[in-house]
């Protein structure tokens, strides 16, 4: 059983149901099997492996397949059974599972890219193969010819990819923090916006969508839809994570350009999954951290830091002012911001720390010595809850109409989980914890 990383009570947790050990290098991706008591990872020990639950409770590998090259991301497809697996030396081979997951056969390698592939969708309507690499790329395959139909490249590797099926749009997140949005067609493409918000120079490490229609029920995020050219009056949300240790919302269907800042990690966000049904958001992170979020409610904006070159507060100067030190004959001071006003200040003027959960800061920063007193003690109520998964989590994948979660990483280990007690039973429907 998992358990929390931080002091204040909690009265759930992720139940720790099975563990998955075998592999000798780490495990890339995990993927659970719909409907099934089965899992599919793929490993830097070059082999494809499909587990199945036995009599025993204990999961064995019913598919056991080794490939010429490091295995590095995974897709799979349910209802056609084909499996993508992206490799290290930048082709994408796809396979074919048997109804009953003891066989596996070789469908079609496809020449992606010249270097590691880091993310593939596969799109069953367009019969559309869609990768990223560290070959600075995104491309598109037709699964019928074997073809390239078109590619992009980018001035940093690609990292993480999102697929709109209907729209053919395309969210692409790339090593220098961006997300570009790309509508995608057979031979050519177009560069609908570039969004920017994850600090240094990582990139997002996984990203979710959202869309709800005019009823509010949300669409699935195993095809997640993404925003139009032309933009048409449906709210949509993107979710991106990054190495700068915080979960951007992005309020694309909103056309102002709305972003929300979620700070709830100490490590790199290494991927996110929203739950429709419950409006909660999981993300988990490099050091093993499952943050669940409650975005059922309302939430502020972090505001833009503001430049000045003296403390707003008490006017005193920075230390590049060396006109107002002169005439002050006074050191300057060091520039400091307000996470809640966003003003510039100086150390003494934001010497206090709170917690802001409505403003994404679930942890203590800093703050002016008025918003401080401005921030009540309902105020700092947590809008998060906080777990640990005691391995480093490279990469995660939900079920949520049983409540699964499976997550793997560098230490070798496939860990599945129980959410039901987490995000709210009434995603598991026809799910009894083993």
């Amino acid at each position: 059983m998992a358990a929390e990383i931080h002091s204040r009570p909690q009265s759930s947790r992720p139940v720790l149901l099975n563990k998955i050990e075998g592999h000798q290098d780490a495990v890339n991706a995990a993927i659970l099997i719909p409907k099934e008591d089965g899992v599919i990872t793929v490993s830097e020990d070059r082999t494809i492996r499909v587990w199945l639950k036995r009599d025993s409770g204990q999961y064995w590998p019913s598919i056991y397949h080794t490939v010429s090259s490091p295995c590095s991301c995974l897709a799979y497809h349910h209802e056609s059974k084909r499996v993508f697996v992206g490799q290290d030396n930048g082709a994408v081979v796809e396979f074919h599972i048997s109804e009953d997951f003891n066989k596996m056969n070789h469908v079609k390698t496809y020449p992606a890219h010249q270097n590691r592939v880091s993310a593939i969708v596969f799109s069953l309507e367009s019969e559309w193969v869609v990768s990223t690499g560290h070959d600075k790329c995104v491309s598109w395959m037709c699964t019928h010819s074997g073809t390239m139909l078109g590619r992009h490249y980018f001035t940093s590797w690609a990292s993480c990819l999102q697929y709109d099926n209907e729209t053919q749009h395309a969210f692409v997140g790339d090593y220098s923090g961006q997300i570009t949005l790309l509508k995608l067609e057979r031979q050519t493409y177009s560069t609908i916006t570039t969004l920017k918000g994850h600090e240094g120079e990582r990139m997002p490490l996984s990203a979710a969508q959202r869309r709800e229609d005019s009823t509010k029920n949300a669409i699935d995020l195993v095809n997640p839809p993404a925003s139009r050219q032309g933009w048409d009056p449906v709210q949509r949300l993107l979710f991106s994570g990054a190495s700068d240790h915080s979960v951007i919302m992005w309020d694309i269907g909103g056309r102002k350009g709305r972003t929300l800042l979620l700070q709830g990690h100490h490590e790199r966000v290494q991927a996110v999954r929203y739950l429709q049904l419950t409006r909660q958001l999981v993300s988990c992170s490099s050091d093993g951290g499952i943050t669940v979020w409650n975005m059922d409610t309302p939430r502020e904006e972090a505001p833009q830091w503001l430049d000045s070159d003296s403390c707003q507060k008490c006017e005193q100067p920075f230390f590049w002012n060396l006109k107002q030190m002169w005439d002050s004959k006074t050191l300057g001071l060091r520039q400091h911001h307000c996470r809640k006003c966003g003003k510039a200040v100086c150390g003494k003027c934001s010497s206090k720390r709170s917690t802001y959960p409505v403003m994404g800061f679930e942890f203590q920063v800093r703050v002016c010595d008025s918003c401080y007193e401005s921030i009540k003690d309902e105020d700092r109520t947590a809008l998060a809850t906080f777990h640990e998964g005691k391995h480093n989590i490279a990469h995660m994948d939900m079920d949520p109409s049983r409540g699964l979660m499976v997550t793997c990483g560098s230490d070798r280990v496939v860990k599945i989980w129980d959410m039901t007690q987490v995000v709210g039973c009434s995603i598991a429907t026809g799910f009894s914890p083993r």
